[in-house]
């Protein structure tokens, strides 16, 4: 099993669909009939269902949407994975899949490639940014999905792949045959701001922290020892893997908790504690986050914030304070469901509230009112405590008057140059006056 940020099974058997349902040791007669009430009750709505409804039904979709339904009634990050979402929610965690590398989108029913990935099958035949994809193995793209041309494109290592490509400014379209490999997806990527770095994390995957680590050596390289700090930027990460998290929060700490979790019964709690060994040998570190910040980004932004390791600049994050538990389900696909919420260092519960920035900067495009965050989801759980009471926590946001009560997206409608990001502009001034600030002569006294 593998926590998220994101015991007891049940067992029937109806109409030739099997599961099993154990009740609790101990539990009286009274409520075991009733359990097998509803259990006969369901029965007779699927028998009715199979038999009545205007138009011919699937009865294993009828049987995975009451599942579901059971699931997302307990919270919104609960839910049944079919054995095809389980395999895609495995190559998406793991971070690597057998593909050509390549990053793409859908324009007129073409799939067009975005960038090339450095070292990859796409890369070395010659693939550009711009090149629309019209055939995969003879087949016409037009018509497919985004995600049905993906997958056509990942197989297994070493297999054959032929592309029709038309490359704009070319008459004849190009013939490629290229072999797939194993391609890493790159969650981190880093440049330099001058004499700053800047390191984004898209997602939190199992290639998560070697990636942090070797974009932030790159940098120290690159800029050498006058480096002033760095920036992480975590808006819009949705969150990831619990245990990445944990390691990209212990790459900045030398010591203390970095989080803690309780589930249901008291001996389920942990605490994860940080090891000796600070990436930026005490520089200064500031972290972006927004409403899109949430789960293993918002572990990581409040164990820097509590530790007064990092300044935590932007505007608040989503609030999932939750962790979900994938359990296989052998050939059937998989469950992920909520089996703890998790505290920062403080012992503050996230949940429906978020990380308050310390510096509050908005970005072009954005409106307060208009974001969505996990205090809006239907069912979403409430705020407790690590003592088990209930933790204060925000209404949802009213709209502005004129405004419907539908959310906007958090990310900003136009795209950011480093030169228009606000968010960013404002880490970068704050690192350059705290290093100025440092600087003996330069606005501190030197010591003696």
């Amino acid at each position: 099993m593998r926590n998220f940020l994101l015991g007891a099974v049940c067992s029937f058997a109806l109409l030739g669909v099997v599961s099993t349902l154990v009740l609790p040791q101990g539990a009286n007669s009274a409520a075991s009939s009733e359990t097998y009430r509803q259990l006969d009750l369901f029965g007779t709505i699927f028998e009715k269902i199979r038999s009545d409804y205007v138009d011919p039904v699937k009865e294993p979709e009828l049987i995975e949407s009451a599942i579901n339904g059971m699931l997302t009634s307990l919270d919104p990050h609960s839910s049944y994975l079919s054995p095809k979402n389980y395999k895609d929610m495995q190559v998406q965690t793991r971070g690597e899949f057998g593909g050509l590398g390549i990053e793409v989108t859908m324009e007129n029913g073409l799939v067009k490639v975005v960038a090339p990935i450095d070292d990859t099958p796409a890369q070395r035949a010659g693939i550009r940014a711009g090149d629309l994809i019209e055939q995969i193995d003879a087949q016409q793209i037009q018509g497919m999905t985004l995600q049905e041309a993906v997958e056509k494109m990942r197989g297994p290592v070493n297999s054959q792949i032929r592309l029709i490509v038309r490359r704009p400014g070319q008459e004849q379209p190009l013939e490629m045959t290229l072999t797939r490999a194993i391609i890493k997806v790159q969650s981190v990527r880093g440049r330099r701001e001058g004499t700053i770095g800047y390191i984004r994390i898209t997602t939190f995957n199992e290639q998560t922290e070697s990636g942090l680590r070797r974009e932030v050596e790159k940098l120290k390289s690159e800029i050498g020892p006058n480096i002033q700090g760095m920036v992480l930027d975590l808006r819009n990460n949705p969150g990831g893997l619990l245990d990445q998290a944990i390691a990209v929060s212990d790459a900045f700490l030398n010591q203390g908790e970095i989080v803690s979790t309780r589930g249901k019964r008291s001996d389920d709690g942990q605490r994860y504690n940080a090891k000796r060994g600070d990436l930026l040998d005490g520089k200064p570190l500031v972290v972006l986050v927004n409403g899109g910040s949430a789960s293993a980004s918002e572990i990581v932004a409040g164990a820097l914030q509590d530790h007064r390791r990092a300044v935590i600049l932007g505007t608040k994050s989503f609030g999932k304070g939750s962790v979900q538990t994938i359990i296989p389900l052998g050939n059937q696909g998989a469950l992920r469901l909520t089996t703890a919420r998790y505290y920062t260092p403080s012992g503050r519960s996230i949940q429906a509230t978020g990380i308050e920035p310390d510096v509050s900067v908005e970005q072009n495009g954005e409106q307060a009112a208009q974001r969505r965050s996990e205090a809006d989801l239907k069912n979403h759980l409430p705020a407790i405590d690590r003592n088990g009471a209930p933790a204060p926590q925000e209404a949802p946001a009213t709209p502005a008057p004129g405004r419907t009560s539908a959310p906007a997206p958090t990310a900003p409608q136009t795209a950011q140059t480093p030169e228009t990001d606000l968010q960013l502009q404002r880490a970068l001034e704050l690192l350059r006056g705290v290093s100025f600030l440092s600087t003996p002569g330069k606005g501190a006294p030197a010591k003696n």
